[in-house]
């Protein structure tokens, strides 16, 4: 068994041996475990699986500080990872607001992407972010890869919720969320990921989403459109013949 499926594993086991541990004091500690299954798996613009994936994830959270480990499970066998873990990605987060203007908050961080069973090399990135709690939730976030791309990427999000559209019974309101974001590439960036090495706007996305509660569960269907900007990043595109992309999924999430 690969390193990566023992560690998700034992963070399972961890999360269900703490549960009742904390359950007195569940405002100091808390977890988060995701499972999220979608139709392809597209970041930043690149199309790394262009088949189903399942990416689950774990995070554990204190006062302002969280801890998270998430992976990508190629569930065909396009990539030759069929039932394996091709990325591994571990995160340390610090968020709050800004102290006396209580609608900017902001997060600094760090990533570090394992890609256990291929050829890539590992990386990490720093991140930090604003964020403005006003309407449409604007929100920009610089990542800095200080390993492998040493490169800037920085992303430009707008987001909407509805807490309820439509009620499948009194105990099954269903809403929606509707995001977008728009992605910048730094010259030294494009060329680790894309072979140009000029500054670009690289990747927009629009995405929907109806979240809704099952039986203690979170559950959030949604709507995925994802394309590039840059004509030159299209023309040397090497993670697939398309550079547009329109897929569903479907996320399911339990707090503890």
């Amino acid at each position: 068994m690969k390193r990566s499926k023992i560690l998700m594993i034992g963070l399972s086991m961890l999360l269900l041996g703490n549960t009742l541990v904390f359950a007195e004091n569940e405002n100091a500690v808390g977890f988060e475990l995701t499972t999220d299954f979608f139709g392809k798996y597209i970041w930043r613009g690149q199309n790394l699986s262009d088949d189903p994936v399942f990416q689950p994830g774990l995070n554990i959270s204190y006062g302002n500080m969280s801890a998270g480990v998430w992976g990508n499970m190629d569930l065909s066998n396009i990539n030759g990872n069929s039932g394996d873990f091709s990325e591994m990605d571990y995160s340390f987060d610090y968020s709050s607001n800004i102290p006396g203007i209580e609608v900017v908050g902001y997060s600094v961080g760090v990533i570090y992407y394992d890609f256990p069973g291929t050829k890539v090399k590992d990386s990490t990135e720093i991140y930090w972010g604003l964020s403005l709690d006003v309407p449409l939730s604007p929100s920009v976030t610089v990542y800095h890869d200080v390993d492998e791309a040493e490169g800037t990427y920085v992303s430009l999000a707008l987001g909407h919720s509805f807490e309820k559209i439509i009620e499948l019974g009194p105990e099954m309101p269903i809403g929606m969320e509707i995001g977008t974001s728009l992605g910048w590439g730094s010259g030294s960036y494009n060329k680790y990921y894309w072979g140009t090495d000029q500054s670009k706007m690289q990747d927009l996305v629009f995405s929907v989403s109806f979240p809704m509660e099952i039986v203690g569960f979170s559950v959030s269907p949604s709507l995925n459109y994802i394309m590039l900007v840059s004509d030159d990043i299209r023309a040397t595109d090497a993670y697939g013949t398309a550079s547009d992309f329109f897929f569903a999924g479907v996320s399911l999430s339990k707090s503890f």
